[in-house]
């Protein structure tokens, strides 16, 4: 069979998923398991996988997806906990003194403490924190979500302090001899060549990254506001290039100065010492405040089960530092408990749930519950019993919804997740093929040839939306990327690099990031309109990332790459422009009925 009609039946999983969420739009719960079906029947009576392979794969995804549940009951927890005291109202006032336009608010929460969480958590736990928080101050739960989908992008590279790199790439490329012979030409070390491919991922998320808070906002006005208006989010474009740049600066110094570790940490705290106070000062901000209308006018669609009452007073005043006392001790205790240089990382591993050659196969199956960001969620919310001296009625209301919140997304996460790992874990099979994975990224090889570069990060992308993981689609995919990227005589460490870019763009459309950021948001059944949605940003990323490789590579001059390049900046200038008008627009406005 070629490898042109391998690679197309290889899809179907994927097309599947495709179908019954995004063009069927049937939810989640319904959909997955029919996709599941559909996948494992593929798997055993095509690609021939053993039955005890395909039970084996599957028991891996069920624990995969518990893993999450964690993390998402924890984030819920978390939230209704904040609700119950009373420091959500505090906290929403405290936004509000910053600047009371939702545009600033996205991009301060999203943007910027959604990407110090990621580089401090990982596991698409930033998501199920920030959507809710959205939430929380005042945004429709679908808009909410939507943004915090789009924040699973730049940051991700570098979440749970460089995991992506240190053991996506690391993993993917170590025990190959191609890749060792290639390193020892180049007089260089292993760790040397995965902290350069680490360099250049941060190089060109650098540049993608500055439009994205610009893309975030303008996307909440178009789907969110009452004008739908594009022109409303491009009207404060100064402010949004302004953190992007904040952000993605020392992110791409610290990526090439310092190693992957950090990157994304320290451009999330670095990018809300800049921007805050800026935006208290009203620097770059337009002078017309934009906001949601009345909740009563609201599309219903737009909302959830988590309803956070506005107009509502809490039982008792919180002060400022103790409301936001929690989120810090989040932040604290994820570094704390991730940087290998301290030993409560070793501590909190030790405790392994294992289980070897699972159903006779050689699929090892292993949890290390304690290291779940869930688990730090979860001890955070019982100290704030203490921090917000809790009554225990309160409390256990607070456990009680949350409880009912993962019970339904469990009811996705529990198929969606088996259902990637059958998919992975495809090449052990009578047929004799190699894995659905690496059997369409072959295909596509196949058809692009020497544009290849144009093609490595949508095969990141795909990755990253199959596995639900980019740290899992760069094991997949690294070496892969580098012997096709040997085969055409490019760069490896560049083609590499830009699955890891694309991989981190994956996330946006992921399922089990879908569901879990929506399950967290009270948001159960909708994921297929948030996947149609986030495919907007995710395919500009994959796009722009693509010219950026092909003209590193080539090098600059009448080719295809520049070619997309120029079509990008032609089309962020004409949005800038755009902004441009809008902010004049409303200058004139409001001048003629001061």
């Amino acid at each position: 069979m070629s490898i042109g009609t391998l690679a197309v039946i290889a899809t179907l999983p994927i097309v599947s998923v495709f179908l019954f969420l995004v063009i069927l739009r049937w939810p989640a719960k319904r959909a997955m398991p029919v996709s599941l079906a559909l996948t494992i029947i593929m798997a055993m009576f095509f690609w021939q996988v053993p039955g005890n392979q395909v039970a084996a794969a599957s028991f891996k995804g069920v624990v995969t997806a518990l893993e999450v549940g964690v993390i998402v009951f924890g984030a819920i927890l978390l939230l209704n906990t904040l609700k119950e005291s009373g420091a959500i109202f505090t906290i929403r006032k405290g936004f509000m003194s910053i600047s009371p336009d939702r545009r600033v608010q996205t991009i301060i929460v999203c943007w910027l403490f959604g990407s110090f969480l990621e580089g401090a958590a990982g596991w698409g736990a930033p998501a199920t924190i920030v959507g809710p928080l959205l939430v929380a101050i005042g945004f429709p739960a679908m808009g909410a979500v939507m943004v915090a989908l789009i924040l699973q992008s730049t940051p991700v590279s570098y979440g749970a302090v460089g995991t992506p790199i240190l053991i996506g790439v690391h993993s993917g490329l170590k025990d190959s001899p191609l890749v060792q012979s290639y390193i020892a030409e180049q007089g260089t070390t292993f760790d040397a060549y995965i902290n350069g491919i680490g360099g250049q991922v941060a190089l060109i998320h650098g540049v993608i990254g500055i439009f994205i808070p610009l893309f975030m906002v303008t996307m909440l006005t178009y789907f969110f506001g009452k004008n739908k208006s594009i022109a409303e989010g491009l009207a404060i474009w100064k402010f949004a290039i302004f953190a992007g740049l904040a952000f993605t600066v020392p992110y791409a110094l610290v990526a090439n100065l310092l190693g992957p570790e950090f990157p994304s940490l320290i451009g999330g705290l670095i990018g809300l010492a800049i921007v805050v106070p800026a935006a208290k000062k009203g620097l770059f901000i337009p002078e017309k405040t934009w906001g949601f209308e009345e909740k009563s006018n609201w599309d219903p669609s737009w909302t959830g089960s988590l309803q956070v009452d506005e107009s509502e007073n809490p039982k008792k005043q919180v002060s400022f530092m103790a409301a936001w006392l929690p989120y810090l001790l989040v932040a604290v205790l994820l570094v704390l408990t991730r940087v290998k240089y301290l030993p409560f990382s070793a501590w909190l591993q030790a405790f392994v749930l294992r289980f070897e050659s699972v159903f006779g196969t050689a699929i090892t199956v292993e949890s290390k519950p304690l290291n779940l960001p869930g688990v730090i969620f979860i001890v955070v919310s019982l100290l704030s019993i203490f921090i917000f001296k809790m009554n225990i009625k309160d409390y256990g209301r607070a456990v009680k919804d949350s409880f009912k919140t993962i019970i339904s997304a469990m009811a996705a996460l529990i198929f969606a997740v088996p259902l990637v790992q059958v998919f992975i874990n495809s090449g052990v099979n009578a047929a004799d093929f190699t894995s659905m994975p690496l059997a369409l990224a072959e295909g596509i090889s196949t058809v692009f040839g020497s544009y290849w570069p144009l093609a490595a990060p949508t095969i990141g992308a795909i990755g990253a939306f199959a596995a639900g993981s980019n740290t899992v689609s760069n094991m997949m995919f690294s070496l892969f990327q580098f012997g096709v990227a040997d085969n055409i005589l490019a760069a490896p460490a560049t083609i590499v690099a830009l699955q890891a870019v694309g991989g981190a763009a994956g996330n946006m459309i992921c399922v089990h990031n879908v569901v879990a950021a929506s399950s967290s948001a009270g948001l159960i059944g909708k994921e297929g309109n948030l996947i149609r949605k986030t495919l907007i940003p995710m395919t500009f990323y994959v796009i722009f990332a693509g010219g950026i490789g092909y003209v590193a590579i080539n090098g600059i001059g009448l080719n295809i790459g520049m070619i997309i390049l120029a079509v990008v900046a032609g089309f962020i200038v004409t949005l800038i422009a755009k902004g441009q008008k809008q902010n004049r627009m409303e200058v004139k406005q409001m001048r003629k009925t001061a």
